[in-house]
């Protein structure tokens, strides 16, 4: 029985910034229902990858596929309209909008699902409570937590974290990993672009670590060895 295509991959894909290539060949696959990690020290390649997914970088039209349809010269707005959301590194929030505001504007994709205010209020109480405070008023956690559920107001298939526990405090960090299960066990796919290996390896069931723009390893979470993480991790 032939296996089906995954609901996202990457196909040889390069990617430039000027004169300046920042990606190479690089091939990753999620499929339907799947939790991917993404890993490697900083300047690996992992938030260029994610933009070239969500079309923030355009590429090559087959260098990028969802649902077996090229995306990869795609604007950012098409392919989140075909099911993609990304929870960007440093949040990027309407710092003029309250922390409602913030959550409807996620909305406005029109995309039919689970998600709407009362259940992202639901897995986040804190922001119910400061719903009409500006986005900027709220901490680093907080506002992690804003984007997080503006992502998930569009009712996306496939939800890119793009560094998600970066500067935050630990007991932060903790609560949103404790909230994944309850993101993604919708049935929807999720990359988790993490600096912290162990978090990274506890929630994906298959790992990828770049170095300098290529892939250096790839496998199920609970087969890889320390050993073999850590040389594709720092290149020893």
């Amino acid at each position: 029985m032939p296996m089906s295509d995954p609901l996202l991959s990457t196909r040889a894909l390069d990617a430039h910034y000027g004169d300046f290539q920042a990606l190479f060949a690089v091939d990753v696959s999620i499929e339907a229902g799947e939790v991917i990690a993404i890993i490697g020290a900083n300047g690996a390649g992992k938030t260029t990858l994610m933009r070239s997914i969500t079309g923030l970088l355009p590429n090559g039209n087959d260098m990028v596929r969802f649902r077996s349809k090229p995306i990869g010269a795609s604007r950012a707005d098409q392919i989140a309209k075909l099911g993609v959301a990304m929870v960007p590194e440093g949040r990027q929030l309407f710092q003029s909008l309250s922390v409602e505001e913030n959550l409807v504007i996620g909305g406005q994709m029109n995309r039919k699902g689970p998600w709407d205010l009362h259940k992202v209020f639901q897995l986040f109480p804190v922001l119910k409570e400061r719903r009409a405070v500006p986005a900027t008023a709220l901490s680093g956690g907080q506002q992690q937590m804003v984007a997080i559920g503006r992502a998930l107001m569009s009712n996306p298939e496939l939800i890119l974290f793009d560094e998600i526990s970066l500067g935050l405090a630990p007991i932060i960090i903790k609560s949103i990993y404790e909230a994944l299960p309850d993101i993604i066990g919708e049935g929807m796919s999720a990359i988790i672009v993490e600096q912290d290996i162990a978090k990274a390896l506890s929630v994906a069931g298959r790992v990828y670590c770049m170095q300098e723009g290529r892939i250096s390893l790839e496998g199920r979470s609970n087969e890889l060895s320390r050993e073999q993480i850590s040389a594709a991790y720092f290149g020893v």
